[in-house]
């Protein structure tokens, strides 16, 4: 069963931890954010919002579907006081043309029913030369073989099928590369990054973080009991590894792309 992001009981499950120094890294030679007015589309619990408002974003809007991870976005950025809170679809917007600087999302637009609308919404809403950044990741991120430092790959490894879901939801790059253009963004770029999620103080840490599927949406496709036989496997393979400070490594594809002011000119002015 997939998870229901409405439900009060998973409404924590995306503000477990906070964002690691390889995204802070990463992310800032991407863009800079200093007092940029910003829209995170699909924010869940504010990990990532609150990164934003800890390097120097200016106005943060933190957009979510969902009632339940806003309330605990709200709790978990309570210390920010530059952070507007909004209820809505990302795939209708709801909100002025020509707003922000820059329109972010992280990990949402494989649970989108269609991308396409929220890009088109996306570019609406940026200002002239404003920039969009993506984090998703693609079907050949997923399935890298599991590692002591790729957990994630473990889950494909012991349960091909959830590779079945994977491809039905993961948006390949080329798709996504020509929906920006469709939608008139230029300057596309795409990079792959690998992102810490968490460093686990020991072997039981980790399982105990996977246990209640927190933070990994693909593990509520498993029946209760293949995710103790899939815990058991992991256990297995990483008994013989060190057993403190595991870090827990994801990959990530991110694509930016610009507002292009030419397209607006062609196409919306007379």
């Amino acid at each position: 069963m997939s998870i229901d992001f409405h439900s009060e009981k998973n409404r924590k499950t995306y503000a477990s931890r906070t964002a690691d120094h390889s995204w802070y890294e990463s992310f800032s030679k991407l863009i800079n954010v200093k007092e940029k007015k910003i829209l995170d589309v699909g924010c869940g619990g504010g990990i990532y919002t609150k990164a934003l408002a800890e390097i120097g974003a200016g106005e943060i809007t933190a957009f979510d579907f969902s009632e339940q991870m806003l309330k605990t976005a709200k709790e978990f950025c309570k210390a920010y006081d530059n952070i507007i809170y909004m209820k809505g679809d990302a795939h209708t917007l709801n909100l002025p043309n020509d707003t922000f600087d820059v329109v972010i999302s992280r990990a949402v637009i494989h649970h989108l029913a269609d991308i396409p609308a929220f890009f088109r919404e996306a570019y609406r809403v940026l200002k002239p030369n404003g920039v969009i950044v993506i984090q998703d990741r693609t079907i050949e991120d997923c399935i890298l073989p599991g590692s002591k430092e790729h957990i994630r790959g473990y889950f494909f490894d012991y349960y091909p099928k959830l590779i079945i879901k994977e491809q039905e939801r993961r948006p390949n790059s080329h798709d996504v590369q020509k929906w920006f253009r469709e939608a008139g963004f230029q300057n596309i770029q795409e990079q792959n990054l690998w992102e810490i999620r968490k460093v686990h103080s020991s072997l039981d840490a980790l399982l105990k973080d996977l246990s209640p599927r927190t933070g990994r949406s693909i593990l509520h496709e498993l029946t209760d009991k293949e995710l103790q036989s899939l815990l058991d496997r992991i256990r297995l393979e990483l008994q013989n590894t060190s057993k403190e400070n595991l870090p827990e490594k994801d990959r990530w594809t991110i694509w930016t792309a610009k507002k292009d002011e030419t397209f607006i000119k062609e196409n919306f002015h007379q």
